[in-house]
């Protein structure tokens, strides 16, 4: 199906014209016309643009700058696009195959999201690779909606702070040595306005303060 003739794809149509139909130029443009189901085409050629910084030669200072003026994709959507590129290339290779690709329905061929998604999963410490292996088999086999794996994902990382007594427990001892030291601080300048304590209790109270900063710094 065809992206709807906006602006932004009226002016990708007009550089189109002005370019060799062999140059890579010419084909970055040709997939960014159909950006949403050619993303990984768009991606792997993009991701060339900013690995030789061919976009200098092109004009422009950025491949950012690159990317907006001349494809209209915002910087957020840019980056994202070269993550989800970069890791599919990296991580899990065998899904940029011309097979994978040829074979897969178009209606379950992962979004750049749902790569993004990915990616996060598998750089999230929280997560092991039972979990990493979960949102991968709903990424690519599943095809499930990006917002789907986003709500899983999210899941996924709640459950397994829950399920670590002692990061909770240390974070309860954190608050409650803050909770502490609020109001020794406050005890301390009671005891300096009034002077109704002698001295050395004041030094013991900013010796224990000083402790207390020490077990939360």
């Amino acid at each position: 199906m065809d992206m709807p003739k906006t602006k932004s794809l009226e002016r990708i149509e007009e550089k189109m014209e002005e370019l060799d139909p062999a140059s890579l130029r010419y084909h970055i443009l040709e997939s960014a016309k159909s950006f949403k189901t050619s993303w990984v085409s768009l991606g792997r050629a993009l991701y060339s643009v900013y690995k030789d910084k061919l976009y200098k030669e092109w004009g422009y200072s950025t491949i950012e700058i690159y990317i907006l003026k001349e494809i209209g994709i915002k910087k957020p959507t840019a980056m994202k696009l070269l993550r989800s590129y970069y890791f599919l290339e990296k991580e899990e290779p065998q899904y940029l195959q011309k097979e994978y690709t040829e074979n897969t329905n178009a209606a379950v061929v992962p979004s750049y999201e749902s790569i993004d998604l990915l990616r996060k999963a598998k750089n999230n410490k929280a997560l092991d690779e039972h979990d990493y292996e979960k949102i991968k088999k709903n990424v690519f086999e599943v095809g499930k909606d990006p917002q789907l794996i986003k709500r899983d994902l999210t899941t996924l990382m709640r459950q397994r702070k829950e399920v670590d007594p002692q990061e909770e427990q240390e974070r309860s001892r954190t608050i409650t040595v803050k909770r502490y030291l609020s109001t020794l601080r406050a005890m301390k300048r009671e005891i300096e306005i009034s002077k109704l304590l002698p001295p050395s209790l004041l030094k013991e109270t900013e010796s224990l303060i000083e402790k207390l900063e020490a077990e939360v710094s």
